[in-house]
């Protein structure tokens, strides 16, 4: 395991969490997820993120989240970059990522969510994250809680030693090019690697350029936890054949819509990760360790339609074929 996979570009899904119709956690099913996306193509693996529900945390399962993920990705015997989230204030930050590092991950997706923090508060809470392990950055949608922050920050933040990359998810394209605009000017510009987080504009941001040259080298997505071997292609395919890629844009946008329940608010975005998942016999269930947390009405109507409408993007063979050895 290593930052090598991160650095050049590649396809990492932010892991789910497989739980029982009790709400505890189904290791198999867990253990099978992992080896999924790793037989897949993944790069990496992004644990104890948003799409890992942070809740893991009070129900006291981060450690055996993180470390089931890192045994089981042993198993790949490739390079593969693994990524733990880390979340809240300073002490808490650094006390996950100190966890992450004594599990062998790699890097650490800091979310920027702390309430009442400074954009001087953030860049100083990285700084010491960073002093455990390389940092990943984080734009968080404002939807779900994330805070506006400006190109200074993300020119100062990249300028950090220990960041490593940005994940840029703010699902706004102004806020997306403050992003890279701070990038940009950085003098660590080209050691900073920038993933697409932006689930509803994938392939318009893997396929465009950014100021001063830059690019987006892969994404970091919840959108590719599921149907992880097309997407392995499609990342393939916009480094090979980008121009004819555009319609599949709009395609890829519009089944992202019915996966993360845009139509609610995003309401049902876990809920329809795991749907997908269940319907291919990779998790038992939709559960969520939120007993009101499920699909919304409407959602798994939404998601029969994208599946038939876009069979390039979907993987179910694949997994139809694999299913019962990464069961077992």
């Amino acid at each position: 395991m290593s930052l090598d996979p991160l650095l050049a570009g590649t396809v990492i899904p932010a892991h789910p969490l497989a739980l029982t119709a009790a709400r505890e956690l189904d290791e198999r099913r867990q253990r099978a997820l992992t080896r999924y996306y790793l037989a897949a193509g993944a790069g990496g693996i992004a644990v104890g993120v948003h799409t890992t529900q942070f809740a893991i945390r009070e129900a006291g399962l981060l450690k055996p989240v993180l470390a089931l993920a890192a045994e089981t990705a042993e198993e790949a015997g490739r390079d593969i970059t693994m990524v733990a989230g880390a979340c809240g204030p300073v002490a808490q930050a650094v006390a996950e990522a100190e966890l992450a590092a004594e599990l062998g991950y790699d890097a650490v997706l800091l979310s920027p969510v702390v309430p009442g923090a400074s954009e001087r508060d953030l860049l100083d809470r990285a700084q010491a994250v960073g002093r455990v392990l390389p940092v990943i950055g984080f734009y968080l949608q404002r939807a779900i809680g994330g805070p506006v922050l400006s190109r200074a920050f993300w020119r100062e933040l990249a300028d950090q030693p220990s960041t490593a990359a940005i994940k840029v998810a703010p699902f706004d394209r102004y806020l997306t090019l403050d992003v890279a605009h701070g990038v940009a000017a950085a003098d660590r510009r080209d050691e900073v690697a920038l993933y697409t987080g932006n689930d509803d504009h994938i392939l318009g941001d893997l396929l465009a350029g950014l100021p001063g040259g830059l690019r987006f080298r892969g994404g970091l997505l919840g959108q590719w936890a599921v149907w992880t071997r097309a997407a392995v292609r499609l990342l393939e395919r916009v480094r090979t054949d980008p121009a004819a890629l555009q319609e599949r844009a709009l395609e890829l946008t519009d089944a992202n819509a019915a996966v993360f329940d845009a139509a609610h608010g995003f309401a049902g975005c876990i809920a329809g990760v795991h749907e997908v998942l269940r319907r291919q016999g990779l998790l038992e269930g939709v559960w969520c360790l939120d007993p009101e947390e499920g699909l919304s009405p409407g959602q798994a109507e939404e998601l029969t339609r994208v599946s038939a409408a876009y069979p390039w993007l979907t993987d179910d063979d694949f997994v139809a074929e694999h299913l019962d050895d990464w069961l077992a």
